[in-house]
């Protein structure tokens, strides 16, 4: 899931959040308690205020995920001194609503601090098993949010491909230039290797932000993918440099798949920084070198390319 995706579900869930604000306020006025009608018809418009922020920029996301735990921490504290039948529902709901919207480490700071209100508000100060309970909560509703970073953590270090810009990473591809460099040697086959330098990707991150560099990689990406064959491999060797792989490629075959891609590069112009720009060198297996010597030249090429 995107991360467009991510910040419309959770406006949509805090749109039906202030609905049902605004449902319970109309509840209490039909009903004529009228005294616990404030609260949720303030609350209401709060929450629609944090549905518009966190469909806006980053730093208004992360405001709105503040502004929707402090109307729950005000309802609670309003509801849960006179909810003796619903006590259990109403203490467990803050620390589960700190989860969804905080980071973990900061979540389990803020409802282990929170503990002593929440439970003196409940009345549960010197009910030994409602403390209890409202502690295994917090520590079991806090396991979940921990699988999945570990789970997270454990995907990103084995997956093969890199997160930003969906190519090989750095030591998959040189464990595939050096099958490559072996390959062609036992088949005495011609192996290169294009060099290619993104000078408008630093740029791009610091003037435009992640979706115009975003938007740099996916056009580098597409662009290879037309221009190259399927069994071409694209590999990010830096932060702004690439390897392209060429199998059974001679001189002239590396030299045209680069006129190619310079070309089909110039051609596609982005919103923020226009025609992208790049710089690219084509480097040959030489016969009798080794993968390591390959690597080093390709290292140090890919160094010249990128201060030039």
């Amino acid at each position: 899931m995107t991360e467009l995706h991510h910040a419309r579900l959770h406006a949509a869930l805090y749109a039906l959040g202030a609905l049902l604000l605004l449902a319970q306020a109309a509840w209490f006025y039909l009903v004529g308690d009228y005294s616990r009608i404030l609260l949720p018809a303030l609350l209401a418009p709060l929450l629609l205020t944090a549905t518009l922020m966190r469909l806006g920029q980053r730093e208004t996301a992360r405001l709105s995920a503040y502004l929707v735990l402090v109307c729950g921490y005000l309802l609670v504290a309003m509801e849960l001194p006179g909810e003796s039948s619903l006590a259990l529902f109403w203490l467990g709901l803050p620390p589960v609503l700190t989860l969804l919207l905080l980071p973990l480490g900061p979540a389990m700071l803020l409802n282990l601090t929170l503990a002593p209100i929440w439970l003196l508000l409940g009345d549960a100060g010197i009910d030994l098993d409602l403390s209890l309970a409202y502690f295994c909560l917090v520590v079991v509703a806090g396991l979940a949010p921990w699988e999945i970073l570990h789970q997270r953590a454990l995907l990103q270090a084995t997956d093969p491909l890199d997160g930003e810009s969906g190519t090989l990473k750095r030591a998959p591809l040189h464990d595939r230039l050096q099958s490559e460099c072996e390959r062609a040697g036992l088949l005495d086959q011609r192996l290169a290797v294009l060099l290619i330098h993104l000078p408008q990707l630093e740029m791009a991150g610091e003037q435009f932000g992640s979706a115009a560099r975003r938007a740099l990689l996916t056009a580098l990406r597409d662009t290879v993918a037309r221009c190259s064959r399927d069994h071409d491999l694209l590999g990010r060797e830096g932060e702004t440099d690439f390897w392209l792989v060429l199998p059974d490629t001679s001189d002239s075959g590396a030299l045209l798949v680069r006129q190619r891609l310079e070309e089909s590069l110039h051609r596609t112009v982005l919103l923020e920084t226009g025609p992208v720009e790049s710089r690219m060198v084509a480097c040959h297996l030489q016969p009798g070198e080794s993968a390591r010597l390959f690597l080093q030249r390709l290292q140090a090429a890919t160094q010249r390319l990128a201060d030039t």
